[in-house]
């Protein structure tokens, strides 16, 4: 995508125009950044004429002429929009993040106008309060559910005075949002650790394809010598391999001072945890978590509460005797009796102690897992489960050099979607991986299918000139992970775009891409495609068992640390308005995470004024998601060791009862239709502690 200084004409917008293009998707190659506002303007004022329709019909409103209508109002918004924000986190600029803030504006104040109108609404709730007349089959009945109850939690039934405060609030969240995000962006991008040609002495221990990376990212700046950033794929292999401490500790402070201080999201933390709890108090919630899980799976904050500790006091002594365990042998292995185990030397002991006592490392496994062999891995995978097949369409209009389009096919040649797979960082992407939407499924008013167009987006180690992409087992399961949310957005079937895909609830989306994790020490699996890049040696039967028996290593702290960040959400968000709003975000947050505290408190570090998925992200109040759906995914996935890891009719039930269902209906409906019984927790318990 590249920009334009003027607004292209309106008939000329490739937003708006016909595309031309494969499936109808977005003209990446034509689009500019001075396209989006005047194509989000003409389609909010569709939206409204499409709205205005529906409330100035003269017929008395029914199911299909006033919440069917309303569900197919917007669509061409809808539509501008998921291209605008999903390439606002793959592909930003600071012109692009200046439009996003005039376009949030815009599209929060378009669904308040919506969500508070009372003529709208008036039809709504007549039509609920007659829900039994119209014979509505499970689909239909829970879009009325859903819409009737969104509209209530939207504003529709406040006073007057009390919609006008809503509307404040809504739009000063939505724009503290984005410019959480912002800092936390740059911030990831203003600090680089340069190591010059002369101190070259620091790299001692460092395997070729992190220094390689290194080399690389200083040749980009123009620099001779190497250098780290804060992103994940430089990030993560320095902290694990360098046996530098004060360069580790440099880097590791950092990271986790992330705008403290440059790029501050201390005040907008504040600011935030305030206004969302006057917005759970106008509508008669003591505290923001409890107007947020009445919509969740957990369905209460005793329920969550109650989650979180059963989990920390099963494991918490475990992942204590795991610490201990690491601090132990550095002591006796690489440093002296009086080393103190800190935070940042973590994965570089963790990383150590597994090469000893597993005989296994990263670098051993890495040059089986080239980036273009685990992807046709993965999509044979998606083969072998569900029949599906994947082919690149070189025709279809890309965002960025480094995205491959690929179009998906059941076994008898049906079209399901796009999937784009964007896999390296860059300056203009944000961190971590994630999936989203393009394009969901829906069905249109005439009956035309609208096939998913869904990306995949990383930050894996980029190539060099000398090697290609290899990941790492984290990085492996990241992409499994991620393609999990995939198949659930390709695979969806059903009416409404609002129930397709993952638009679930925030703690039963993880399901599918966390339960597609566990193929990842498979050995049926990466016998399909792990061979060494070099010399093509399939993966050696030693180094499988290795993986498989170190698969439960530190899970015990690993899930603590989760539990850690789940307690600090919860924390923000019980909040209630009696409570004396904190001060200082530090301190607050060291004393939520304080229980699942087993490393060192280092004073001035926080994660909150960096933590996106709650302030910028969506999981508020929903961090313990996570969790949860690892217990389903447990659960899940021994139904598959017990059949066979490709058993086709496991994986059509899952497929039939989870992946197309979508939101369509309840998920525990849902999840006990597949599975036959409830999920229990212990059944993730059992499998950290094994």
């Amino acid at each position: 995508m590249t920009e334009h200084s003027k607004h292209s004409a309106p008939e000329r917008n490739p937003l708006t125009a016909p595309a031309g293009t494969p499936h109808g998707l977005p003209p990446f190659d034509r689009i500019r950044i001075a396209d989006y506002e005047p194509a989000i303007d003409d389609a909010l004022a569709e939206a409204r004429r499409e709205v205005a329709a529906i409330t100035g019909n003269p017929e008395a409103p029914t199911f299909a002429n006033t919440v069917v209508a309303l569900e197919r109002s917007g669509t061409a918004l809808d539509n501008i929009a998921e291209i605008f924000f999903a390439l606002h986190s793959a592909e930003t600029s600071p012109e692009m993040d200046e439009a996003a803030e005039r376009i949030e504006a815009k599209l929060v104040a378009y669904a308040n106008d919506v969500n508070l109108d009372p003529a709208l609404f008036a039809r709504i709730e007549a039509v609920y309060r007659n829900r039994d007349s119209y014979g509505l089959d499970a689909k239909d009945a829970m879009l009325l559910e859903r819409t009737y109850r969104g509209f209530v939690r939207g504003g529709a039934g406040l006073a007057d005075d009390a919609k006008a405060r809503y509307r404040d609030l809504t739009q000063e969240l939505s724009a503290l949002s984005l410019r959480f995000d912002r800092n936390v962006l740059d911030a990831t991008n203003a600090f680089t650790l340069h190591i010059a040609p002369e101190e070259a002495d620091r790299l001692a221990g460092l395997p070729d394809f992190v220094l390689e990376s290194m080399q690389a990212e200083a040749a980009a700046r123009g620099e001779e010598g190497w250098t780290v950033t804060l992103h994940a794929a430089n990030y993560i292999p320095f902290l694990t391999y360098s046996a530098d401490r004060e360069l580790k500790e440099r880097l590791w402070r950092a990271y986790n001072t992330r705008c403290i201080g440059n790029h501050d999201n201390r005040q907008t933390v504040l600011r935030m945890v305030e206004l969302r709890r006057k917005l759970a108090r106008l509508f008669g919630y003591r505290d923001y978590a409890s107007y947020v899980l009445e919509e969740r799976m957990a369905g209460s904050e005793e329920t969550v509460q109650a989650f979180l500790t059963r989990l920390l006091d099963a494991t918490r002594q475990r992942a204590l005797d795991e610490v201990a365990m690491l601090e132990r042998y550095a002591r006796e292995q690489l440093y002296d009796a009086d080393f103190r185990l800190m935070p940042w030397d973590w994965a570089y002991v963790a990383e150590r102690y597994k090469q000893s006592h597993y005989a296994l490392s990263n670098e051993e496994i890495k040059p089986f897992l080239e980036l273009e062999s685990v992807k046709q891995g993965i999509f044979r995978l998606a083969e072998r489960l569900y029949g599906l097949r994947f082919e690149a369409n070189p025709a279809i209009p890309v965002y960025h050099p480094d995205v491959t389009a690929y179009e998906a096919y059941e076994a008898d040649g049906r079209f399901l979607g796009v999937l784009y797979m964007d896999f390296f960082p860059r300056a203009t992407k944000k961190g971590g991986a994630w999936m989203t939407n393009y394009r969901p499924m829906y069905t249109t008013a005439d009956g035309q299918e609208i096939r998913p167009a869904v990306t995949l987006c990383g930050n894996f180690t980029k190539p060099t000139p000398s090697t290609p992409s290899l990941l790492t087992f984290d990085e492996l399961e990241t992409f499994l992970h991620e393609f999990g949310h995939c198949l659930h957005g390709l695979l969806a079937e059903g009416r409404y775009a609002s129930q397709t895909g993952t638009s679930v609830y925030r703690d039963f989306v993880e399901l599918p891409s966390q339960l597609m994790e566990n193929w990842a020490s498979e050995k049926e699996f990466l016998d399909l495609f792990a061979r060494h890049y070099r010399t093509g040696e399939k993966m050696p039967q030693k180094l499988i068992d290795k993986i498989a028996a170190a698969r439960n290593y530190l899970a015990a702290y690993a899930n603590v640390r989760q539990l850690g960040f789940g307690m600090t959400d919860m924390a923000w968000h019980t909040l209630t308005a009696d409570d004396t709003l904190p001060d200082d975000v530090i301190t607050f947050e060291q004393a939520a995470a304080e229980p699942a505290r087993v490393l060192p408190l280092i004073d001035g570090t926080a994660m909150s004024p960096a933590f996106t998925h709650i302030f910028a992200g969506g999981y508020a109040a929903g961090y313990y998601g996570y969790k949860w759906a690892e217990v389903l995914e447990a659960d899940a996935f021994a139904l598959f060791r017990e059949r066979g890891i490709f058993n086709r009719e496991v994986a059509a039930s899952f497929r039939r009862n989870i992946l197309a269902k979508g939101g369509s209906e309840h998920p525990m409906t849902l999840y006990v239709r597949f599975r036959g019984h409830r999920p229990d927790p212990q059944a993730l318990i059992d499998k950290i502690l094994k």
